[in-house]
């Protein structure tokens, strides 16, 4: 779950880098509406959180049932913004080997 988390967080950063770059296109709104649209529309529920260095939080919310998938980045004011969404979800319970390599 770890090397996830660590993967999200990397990918968000990137993610977020390019959705903030293009505000117009972001879908942002209240934390809660959307965190309730994401249960109840997709069965996804929070699945891993890191907190970015303008103290924005990056969440990555997935089901199991449906491996649906979205990468949300909360900003300080609370509103949420998506910034990615996808299929095939999976948790992994990866070891780092060398030099950082999952094994």
């Amino acid at each position: 779950m770890r090397e996830l988390f660590v993967f999200a967080v990397g990918f968000a950063l990137l993610a977020a880098a390019s959705v903030e770059a293009q505000q117009n296109l972001r879908t942002c709104g209240q934390r809660e509406a959307i965190v309730k649209q994401l249960a109840e529309g997709y069965g996804e529920s929070r699945q891993s959180i890191g907190l970015r260095s303008d103290n924005a939080v990056m969440e990555v919310f997935a089901s199991e049932e449906t491996g649906s998938w979205t990468i949300t980045v909360t900003l300080p004011n609370g509103m949420m913004c998506l910034v990615a969404t996808g299929r095939a979800f999976e948790t992994l319970e990866e070891t780092p080997g060398p030099a950082g390599q999952p094994t």
